[in-house]
């Protein structure tokens, strides 16, 4: 049986340990605010887990109540992730609230605290699966629309910086720069916006196709019950022979009795891939955002290296963004991906720009 975490009398505390459990006692609070918060806009089942996550918050609060003794004068204010999920579910409750919430829990400190009781660390590791749960069901519904969106920001980011400074470098004339920056975001929103519709309509007919299919029912009443390929049909959806011939029998005894089974033929909705339209008009309106930043700076008349290193500092910051969104939305630590995506931008960035000096050394 676990032990216990020791026993204190508030009194015997140094001032350290009530600052520390003063302020485990505001982060609890306010990440019960968060679970309350968030059930408010939902309904069903996500309603009652997060309201059930609420009272789990509850006892951890007053486990720390009760070795203060008694409510400080003054609480510190939550941790700045606590705070800042909070701002998301008052204000969304959105896929980012849980996707916060669920790094607060895989974070927790309990693990190295010695008045923490194992059952408080053992919860913190449950809640962590709990919201994970939840927020994987969230970014399942919009997963299709936000692959295309940060693909096409992405996408415009990289491709149009690299264009234009690949262009600059050659010594061109600064119109030459902006023009040609506008003709790469037109032409690319649209290429993306044509490639992802294509995409993903084509991916939801080739998942439609494999779809088991209630084809041969109307001709079960018809079928000999000892010579008969419905096994047959049943082995090509995974089923081993044996269960495969027992569930034919089964059906065509059931099929002669005047009752055709009602079969559940899969769920076809294809919430991960998404909508095609959504899809392409969410790589559109981001590409073409993605691809105006490295623009900016010559839309505003600047020009040479003011206007390089402009157009970098947007377009890195971009990056650290979208990469930093990526993460967050994954469950996963947000700065690695914010630098990987602006280490591929700007490698990209970086060779076209020294291919366009070198083919303007050679025109010159």
């Amino acid at each position: 049986m676990p032990s216990a975490a020791p026993d204190l009398e508030p009194a015997e505390a140094t001032p350290r340990e009530r600052r520390k459990w003063a302020q485990y006692l505001a982060d609890e609070r306010a990440e019960a605010a968060v679970y309350r918060r968030l059930a408010r806009r939902k309904d069903g089942e996500e309603r009652e887990i997060l309201l059930e996550l609420e009272q789990a918050e509850k006892r951890h609060e007053q486990h720390w109540l009760t070795l203060l003794g008694e409510e400080p004068k003054r609480l510190p204010p939550a941790s700045f992730t606590t705070r800042v999920t909070a701002f998301f579910a008052s204000r969304f409750g959105s896929v980012f609230a849980l996707a916060l919430a669920q790094r607060a829990e895989a974070r927790s400190p309990y693990d190295d605290d010695p008045y923490a009781t194992p059952a408080m660390r053992a919860d913190e590791k449950v809640h962590h699966e709990v919201v994970r749960g939840l927020a994987a069901r969230s970014r399942r519904s919009f997963s299709g629309t936000f692959r295309a969106a940060v693909f096409g920001a992405n996408d415009g980011l990289v491709s149009n910086l690299a264009l234009v400074l690949g262009i600059g470098a050659t010594g061109v004339a600064p119109q030459f720069v902006l023009v040609s920056g506008i003709a790469g975001l037109l032409a690319g929103a649209l290429s993306m916006a044509a490639g992802e519709f294509v995409s993903v309509r084509s991916q939801r007919e080739l998942l439609e196709s494999t779809r088991e299919s209630t084809y041969a029912d109307a001709g079960l009443p018809d079928l000999d019950i000892d010579q008969n390929e419905l096994a047959l049909v049943y082995r090509t959806r995974g089923m081993s022979d044996d269960t495969a011939q027992a569930k034919a029998r089964a059906t065509i005894r059931a099929a002669h009795a005047g009752r055709l089974p009602t079969q559940a033929v899969g769920d076809n909705s294809y919430e991960e891939v998404g909508g095609a339209w959504r899809a392409a008009a969410s790589s559109f309106l981001f590409f073409g955002t993605g691809a105006l930043l490295p623009v900016l700076p010559w839309i505003f008349g600047m020009s040479g290296v003011t206007a390089i290193l402009a157009a970098l500092i947007v377009v890195g910051l971009a990056l650290l963004l979208t990469g930093a969104t990526v993460g967050l939305l994954s469950g996963a630590s947000p700065l690695p991906r914010a630098l990987r995506q602006l280490a591929i931008g700007f490698g990209a960035a970086g060779v076209t720009y020294v291919l366009g000096m070198i083919f303007g050394v050679d025109m010159g």
